[in-house]
């Protein structure tokens, strides 16, 4: 397998006990991009969705978004 970046999305909304809906509210994502990003299904995200969520949760890029390196 290929080593890849995880959206940590869904840890950042438990621990703000946040739903899918309210970010959508709270940011003016679409529900298709932040459903995405919560199910780590996303294939690219935009820096403005970035600094969007990272506004929000108050977190970094790192809190969002980490690189996990696979094994082969």
């Amino acid at each position: 397998m290929k080593d890849m970046v995880k959206c940590k999305l869904s840890l950042l909304m438990g621990r703000d006990r946040k739903k899918i809906q309210d970010v959508c509210n709270e940011t003016g994502l679409a529900r298709n991009t932040v459903a995405n990003l919560y199910n780590d299904k996303a294939g690219r995200i935009d820096f403005t969705t970035i600094d969007k969520l990272c506004e929000m949760f108050q977190c970094t890029v790192g809190e969002l978004l980490e690189y996990e390196q696979r094994q082969i």
